[in-house]
């Protein structure tokens, strides 16, 4: 942490990039620790990310504002009537539009005031773009948290964190590291072996992730405590996931097997727990 005599200390330049992927959910259970434990010891950076997340609740709630120059309102009604009666019919087509658009991105708008008032159904087209782009985001964002923490395991090659085909190596493992107790099943005679365990991030917080395989291909069981209501499947990005609820935990189980064996899976693993 940076400091200074004359104004408030300064967050760490080197964690910067960190702050930014952590608010954003980017980070592995890993990096997710190492931030955290940085926050607590550094004000300068708990402050800025205190900000980041300020910025990003009022981008996400649509509620952004910046002050219009007095006369615009006035300016540009002129501006388009004045066009819309020079003009040919051609000279509104999206096509027309866009070139307009492209064309006056290439020059410097606000060093030129807009260069000319023809540009103004151009402003108009990225006016829209740019409401679009502060919009909130889309629902499933759990889906797609879901599914890149998926395809990281395989990716970064950190697909367990403690490595057996024993549920009972595997189980007591996640002890002391997260507040709950993740039931693992051997599922071997089932056609599901167990890999192994690791620690992931989903919804803000650090989940269990249960690593079985299928002829080959990888299936993520996420399990954190809470219920995700009826049996949920989604197919998202080429991959299946398939939700449910079983004694007071939430499980998702992501892979890119078909949706039925999918489901012979999660019925396999739900009868093995009840055993």
């Amino acid at each position: 942490m940076s400091e200074s005599t004359d104004r408030a200390p300064e967050p760490c330049a080197e964690w910067d990039a960190l702050l930014n992927s952590y608010l954003d959910g980017e980070l592995d259970a890993v990096h997710v620790l190492e931030v955290e434990r940085h926050l607590a010891s550094c004000p300068a950076c708990a402050a800025h990310l205190r900000q980041l997340e300020g910025s990003h609740a009022l981008l996400a709630s649509g509620q952004a504002r910046w002050p219009v120059p007095e006369g615009l309102r006035e300016n540009v009604v002129a501006a388009l009537a004045a066009e819309a009666a020079n003009a040919s019919p051609a000279a509104w087509s999206p096509a027309t539009l866009w070139r307009r658009l492209r064309g006056g991105m290439g020059r410097t708008l606000m060093g030129e005031r807009f260069a000319r008032w023809s540009l103004v159904p151009s402003l108009a087209v990225l006016a829209v773009a740019l409401v679009i782009a502060v919009l909130p985001p889309r629902g499933g964002a759990l889906e797609d948290e879901l599914v890149a923490g998926h395809v990281r395991s395989l990716l970064a090659d950190h697909l367990t964190d403690v490595a057996s085909s024993n549920q009972h190596t595997v189980k007591p493992w996640f002890g002391g590291r997260i507040d709950f107790s993740p039931p693992v099943v051997d599922l071997a005679a089932r056609g599901f072996p167990l890999v192994g365990g690791r620690l992931d991030y989903v919804g803000g917080r650090v989940v269990a992730a249960l690593v079985y395989r299928r002829n080959g291909h990888v299936i993520n069981v996420f399990v954190w405590p809470g219920a995700s209501g009826a049996h949920t499947v989604k197919g998202r990005d080429g991959y299946t996931l398939l939700g449910w609820s079983e004694a007071g935990l939430s499980y998702w189980a992501v892979s890119d097997i078909n949706p039925v064996e999918l489901k012979e899976f999660q019925e396999d693993f739900t009868e093995a727990l009840l055993k």
